[in-house]
């Protein structure tokens, strides 16, 4: 996957978390999105990275509300 499609398909995924997650700040949707997209810096293999990152930040927005992350 090249990067620009990575890059887009995460934007998507904030705007679709945002919305999935009104509750939450959108600026807090984004910073933890990018926090876990980061963690996939250096990997090779490119093509899963979105869907991945998808999966753990739904896991991290639905915890019960901690206002510390907020």
């Amino acid at each position: 996957m090249a990067a620009h499609d990575e890059d887009q398909q995460i934007a998507a995924l904030v705007r679709r978390l945002a919305a999935q997650f009104p509750t939450i700040n959108t600026d807090t949707v984004e910073g933890i999105i990018a926090e876990i997209h980061h963690g996939f810096d250096g990997r090779p293999v490119r093509d899963f990275i979105p869907l991945l990152v998808e999966r753990r930040a739904v896991r991290r927005l639905s915890q019960p509300a901690d206002t510390s992350r907020r």
